[in-house]
C-alpha cells in the first residue's frame, strides 16, 4: 500500500571520524526527512553540528539538534528535539522562534497533547519494538484524533517496523539499525525503504 511514512535518522551518540562519510552515504540512499544530532557529550554538540549540518541541509534534509534549543537557533539548524528532562516546550518555542520543535512524550497521551498545545511541530512516542512490545495502537489513536505529525522511536529495524507504519506513523526514528548494519548504512536505508513500501 502507499504510505507517507518517512525515515528520521538519529546519529550515534559518539561519532567516529568517518561518520560524515557514512552519513552522506545514508542520505544518498533513500528518502530521509530529517537527521537528529544526539551526542553523549553535550560539549561536542557545536563542533559536530557545524561539521554535519551542511552535509544534511545540502541534500534538502532537515537538521535537528537534540536538546539544546538556544544552540539550534545560533547554528542555523532547522529545529530542536526535546527529551523529557529538557526545558519546557513553551520555553523552547520562545527561544527558537519558527524553527521546528519536536517533543518526545514517552507513551504519555497527556504529555503529547500538552506538547501540541505548547507549540510543538511534532511529537514522538516510544520506545516501540522493545521486549515489552509497546502497542502501536497509541500511534493509531494519535493519528485519528490529532493533526500534528508523530514519530515512532525505539530499537526499530526493517524487520519489525511494519506495525508502526500500518498504525500511521509519519516518521520512523532509526539509528543503530542503520549505522550498525554489516552491509553499510546505504543498504540499511534501502532495506527500510522496502519495508515501509511493503507494510
Amino acid at each position: 500500500m502507499d504510505t507517507d511514512c518517512r525515515l528520521y535518522l538519529l546519529t550515534p551518540t559518539t561519532l567516529a571520524p568517518d561518520f560524515p562519510d557514512r552519513l552522506a552515504e545514508a542520505l544518498d540512499a533513500g528518502d530521509i526527512a530529517a537527521v537528529r544530532l544526539r551526542l553523549e557529550d553535550p560539549s561536542l554538540l557545536r563542533a559536530a553540528a557545524e561539521q554535519l549540518r551542511p552535509i544534511v541541509q545540502s541534500r534538502g534534509v532537515a537538521f535537528i539538534l537534540g536538546g539544546d534549543a538556544p544552540l539550534s537557533a545560533a547554528l542555523s539548524c532547522d529545529g530542536v528535539h526535546l527529551r523529557t528532562d529538557d526545558i519546557p516546550t513553551a520555553s523552547a518555542r520562545r527561544l527558537i522562534g519558527d524553527l521546528q520543535l519536536g517533543v518526545f512524550c514517552g507513551l504519555s497521551r497527556d504529555r503529547a497533547m500538552d506538547a501540541g498545545d505548547e507549540g510543538a511541530d511534532y511529537i514522538a512516542f516510544g520506545p516501540f519494538c522493545t521486549e515489552d512490545e509497546s502497542d502501536p495502537e497509541l500511534i493509531a489513536w494519535w493519528v485519528e484524533l490529532m493533526e500534528l505529525p508523530v514519530v515512532a522511536e525505539g530499537p526499530i529495524t526493517a524487520e519489525n517496523c511494519a506495525p508502526l507504519v500500518r498504525a500511521g506513523a509519519d516518521f520512523l526514528a532509526v539509528g543503530d539499525a542503520v549505522w550498525n548494519n554489516p552491509d553499510g548504512p546505504a543498504e540499511a536505508v534501502r532495506a527500510f525503504t522496502a519495508a515501509i513500501d511493503a507494510a
